[in-house]
């Protein structure tokens, strides 16, 4: 298998801090693998998510060194629409992921944000609804689903996307049993469909579907040995 996101030398810091929350990191995740980060509060994982989807430099910007790369192309030289073909993101908030009122205009707004035909954004919806056991909340108010629903929506969205990199920010830290057990199925569909996913948690028994854990721990990465 072939890497298909990599950081390399990846150092970050936030303006108003005077020291790196990421050190020299170094990364690759390979096609079709679920890779699990393990971190305590404040250890920079969400800072590595938003390095590696782009999100920083292209929205947050700090003191940023090394490269991230995705299919071999620099991050910071792709612009933001491309990346989300490439590698959704779901955080760990799902409200601050939808917008709509209704589950099904949610699920049409990337797409169309993209000038994809409406007969193809159709057939996605249509399939991520599927896929994700979501058919009978198609005309449902957002605002009206549990956490776990909307976390799953929030999921349904990036999907529509097509992307082949799905990143899971702690999205299970705010949802019950069932509702982990549920997006963690649907990681598994989506490594059987040839996905890549990261999972990123301070939770160990939220990543046990994970093919692979590392800790990440004074800004780098490295082989997860039992603890943090």
């Amino acid at each position: 298998m072939s890497a298909l996101i990599k950081a390399e030398g990846l150092s970050f810091s936030y303006s108003e801090q005077n020291h790196n929350i990421l050190d020299n990191l170094n990364l690759e995740v390979d096609e079709g693998e679920i890779l699990a980060i393990l971190g305590l509060s404040g250890s920079g994982k969400s800072t590595l998510c938003y390095c590696l989807s782009g999100i920083i430099p292209h929205v947050y910007s700090g003191e940023l060194s090394g490269e991230v790369k995705i299919n071999g192309r620099l991050v910071k030289e792709m612009d933001m629409p491309l990346i989300a073909t490439k590698l959704g993101i779901v955080f760990q908030n799902p409200e601050t992921q939808l917008f709509f009122p209704m589950v099904e205009s949610e699920l049409a707004f990337g797409p169309e944000n993209l000038c994809i035909n409406r007969d193809e954004i159709k057939r996605r919806i249509d399939l991520t609804l599927d896929l994700l056991n979501l058919e009978d909340k198609r005309n449902e108010n957002t605002g009206h689903l549990s956490g776990g629903q909307k976390q799953l929506i929030a999921l349904a969205s990036v999907l529509t996307l097509r992307p082949n990199i799905l990143i899971f920010d702690e999205v299970m830290a705010q949802i019950d049993k069932k509702g982990k057990n549920a997006i963690k199925d649907i990681i598994l569909e989506l490594k059987k469909e040839g996905k890549t996913v990261i999972m990123v948690s301070h939770n160990l028994d939220n990543i046990d579907v994970a093919d692979r854990i590392m800790a990440l721990k004074n800004g780098r990465l490295m082989r997860f040995e039992g603890s943090l």
